[in-house]
């Protein structure tokens, strides 16, 4: 969050007043597959972390976790964590572009760089924008949401199905699941439990499908297979968590090597994920690899998910700490991906191309 608007220069004493988060909606264009801002939604001041799509009932809607609703500003691991409950925000972004379409955005002077890469020349050029167009959910309503999450959550995902979104609080001691259809019905009833910054905050067992009781320590993030199982990390417990999102119970557990944070079932987040393995991105190495330059090697580890029990495969290094990998199978990629570009055809003003036809070394 930052401080919006013409006056800028305020003290950051002043947090709770000034500043304003925001979320972009991208656009992509169908034809040419370039990207651009279509609109900012203005949220209270917090921070945001992971986002997630809704699908087949909840098309429509978009997930975010937040947390550092007491809008601290010092002293965070302390301030920040004061809360027993932080959010999950549900934004319908069909309602938005209603709005939108009736004239009801309002455009902002902003300064931001569009960079675009042309394959043909093998560049980049970046455009320097100056204006993005925002809705304020505090003044239009019925497009913005607040379902309380315990405790600062980052993980925020939608199962294959689309009825149930997971929310993972890394100072939580359970996993909550909240269900789509829940949400619906208690917005429809209006039953919230008040507002924070002007938008209503939806009753947490008004939205609530269960809670994973006791599943580990530091939940952090969550992926799906085809066969109606979760699975989450666990950072400061060390695991990945397998369990059943309708029943909420947990099914098998394996350590991992160390603090787990993201990981990744291919096609995890899709309505058809593939299933047969989870990698786990570790993020703390420790003892596991040898410190032999001035970027420590971090951990990763494959596992079999397509038994009852998941079973370790490889223990391989990675390089960074990673924090997000998406994995799909490579026939989705192969068929559109350029191997070899063609000499003549490089488009860039500085190209050596020789005499066409014929090589030069």
């Amino acid at each position: 969050s930052v401080p919006i608007g013409d006056n800028k220069d305020v003290p950051i004493s002043t947090y709770k007043k000034n500043f304003r988060g925001t979320v972009s909606f991208i656009k992509v264009d169908q034809g040419s597959g370039k990207m651009s801002i279509a609109f900012q939604i203005v949220t209270p001041g917090m921070n945001f972390d992971l986002a997630r799509a809704g699908k087949g009932p909840s098309h429509g809607w978009f997930f975010f976790s937040c947390y550092n609703s007491e809008q601290a500003y010092t002293l965070l691991e302390v301030n920040s964590t004061q809360k027993d409950k932080d959010f999950i925000m549900a934004v319908n972004w069909k309602k938005a572009e209603e709005y939108i379409a009736q004239g009801k955005g309002v455009k902002q002077r902003v300064k931001y760089a569009h960079n675009v890469y042309d394959e043909t020349k093998h560049s980049a050029t970046s455009e320097i924008l100056t204006e993005v167009l925002t809705l304020d959910p505090s003044e239009l309503k019925d497009m913005v949401y607040f379902i309380p999450c315990p405790k600062s959550p980052h993980g925020c995902d939608t199962d294959p199905t689309g009825e149930f979104i997971v929310g993972s609080g890394k100072l939580a001691a359970l996993i909550p699941v909240f269900s789509f259809s829940k949400i619906q019905q208690a917005i429809a009833n209006q039953d919230f439990e008040g507002n924070f910054g002007g938008i209503p905050v939806i009753k947490y067992e008004s939205a609530l499908h269960g809670e994973v009781q006791k599943p580990g320590l530091g939940p952090l993030h969550t992926e799906f297979d085809a066969e109606g199982n979760a699975y989450t990390s666990f950072f400061v417990s060390s695991e990945i968590v397998k369990w059943n999102v309708k029943t909420l119970q947990v099914l098998d557990r394996v350590p991992t090597f160390y603090s787990i944070g993201h990981l990744c079932v291919p096609g995890g987040p899709t309505r058809k994920p593939h299933g047969k393995y989870v990698i786990a991105y570790n993020k703390i190495t420790k003892d596991r690899y040898l410190p032999t330059g001035p970027e420590l090697t971090q951990s990763a580890q494959l596992y079999d998910i397509s038994g009852e029990k998941m079973k370790l495969l490889l223990d391989f290094p990675t390089t960074g700490e990673p924090h997000y990998a998406e994995a799909i199978p490579a026939s989705l990629i192969m068929p559109n991906s350029t191997k070899i570009f063609k000499l003549e055809e490089n488009q860039h003003p500085d190209a050596a191309l020789g005499e066409i036809g014929r090589a030069h070394v």
